[in-house]
């Protein structure tokens, strides 16, 4: 009998999330593309439709689902093509609102979290810095008490959202007293006083989504801006990046099969020597290759996050299905690009985007070298 992760109601579901992506984003990704950015009605639309807090508690908005439905929207929303528009809204969903709807009070749930649930507030997440990306220890921000307030210092790069957002969820290390105390959660209002967009990145890929650098200069915010228990959190943001990479990791298997499918299709029209390429064994042995190796990706994804809904510690397998994402999906638009030969390279076709986009991968939210390291402490090593 076949397992399936899946109800009827997720099935009602990504009905709901690939009519918004296909017919109310998909029309629209290619000026975006051009223009490297996309209107905020983006959020507004998808927070009406209740996709924006999948997972969230009915009293802040949100819908109150499993985990699987968050996959579903992962699966579904890439179908808008345009991967910078699917990672903003992820740094929504699945990045920035986490950690206030774990560890939040009700204040700040209300004033952040349901409105973000709505649409009505974009968030963005501040945690690399030009000197600490993957090595979050060691991040220089600092928030320091001083007269009833914290004063924040430092600097935050490849923020995705950053010039948009309302409010970020900031990593910065805590001192009270001269005393250092780690690492603390601070939620904030990018409208404060020393909260400075520095300047906005050119990227390769993920165009449409703006990604800012940000400067805190004497940046004072209330004692209520604590998110969580001062000198906690490192620990929370480890926690943060596992639900960032798993969802990572199923937007990048998503973009491959898509990818692979829009190869096959080409493949059965495309003709050379008079028969359809996908004739040839040289292609259709690589598409055989990639069709194993995304549906391998998948079941390791589907299972990895049944064990983690039922709050299970899968860090080694969350790791490893990043990891494998980042690879099998740049493999495989790579793979597909070259199927389309000449008119892959054209700017023309969506698969160099798709090829474009997917690079980031293997960078953003843990570098495929962290994947490694993390994967390899995990083994006993």
């Amino acid at each position: 009998m076949a397992v399936s992760f899946f109800t009827a109601e997720h099935d009602a579901l990504r009905a709901t999330v690939r009519r918004f992506a296909e017919e109310e984003l998909a029309p629209h990704a290619d000026s975006w593309e051009e223009q490297g950015d996309f209107p905020d009605w983006v959020f507004n639309r998808a927070g009406e439709l209740g996709l924006l807090g999948l997972t969230y508690p009915a009293e802040y908005g949100g819908q109150a689902g499993d985990y699987f439905a968050t996959i579903v929207f992962g699966e579904e929303i890439g179908r808008c093509n345009s991967g910078g528009v699917a990672m903003a809204l992820a740094v929504q969903t699945d990045m920035a609102t986490p950690p206030i709807n774990k560890f939040g009070t009700d204040e700040q749930k209300s004033k952040y979290l349901a409105p973000a649930v709505a649409g009505q507030k974009i968030a963005c997440l501040g945690i690399s810095e030009p000197n600490a990306g993957s090595d979050v220890m060691n991040i220089e921000t600092t928030a320091v008490w001083d007269q009833g307030e914290w004063v924040i210092n430092g600097r935050k790069t490849f923020i995705t959202n950053g010039y948009r957002a309302h409010f970020m969820t900031l990593v910065a290390k805590t001192r009270r007293d001269g005393a250092d105390t780690g690492h603390s959660l601070f939620v904030i209002d990018t409208d404060t006083p020393g909260f400075v967009r520095t300047g906005k990145l050119d990227k390769v890929g993920m165009r449409t989504s703006d990604t800012a650098d940000i400067a805190f200069e004497d940046c004072r915010v209330p004692e209520a801006a604590l998110l969580g228990n001062e000198g906690e959190g490192f620990k929370h943001i480890m926690w943060e990046l596992q639900g960032e990479r798993l969802i990572g990791a199923v937007a990048g298997a998503a973009g491959a099969q898509r990818m692979l499918d829009a190869a096959i299709a080409y493949a059965k029209e495309r003709e050379a020597f008079g028969r359809p390429i996908g004739k040839f064994q040289a292609i259709r042995h690589k598409i055989a290759e990639m069709a194993t190796l995304v549906t391998g990706l998948r079941e390791l994804i589907y299972y990895t996050a049944f064990r983690w809904d039922r709050g299970e510690y899968v860090v080694r397998e969350i790791s490893m299905a990043k990891l494998l994402a980042g690879q099998i999906g740049f493999k495989v638009a790579d793979q597909c690009l070259q199927i389309f030969g000449g008119y892959g390279y054209s700017m023309e076709f969506p698969i160099q985007r798709g090829w474009r986009d997917s690079r980031l991968n293997r960078i953003g939210g843990g570098t495929d070298e962290i994947m490694r390291e993390v994967i390899g402490k995990l083994e006993g090593l």
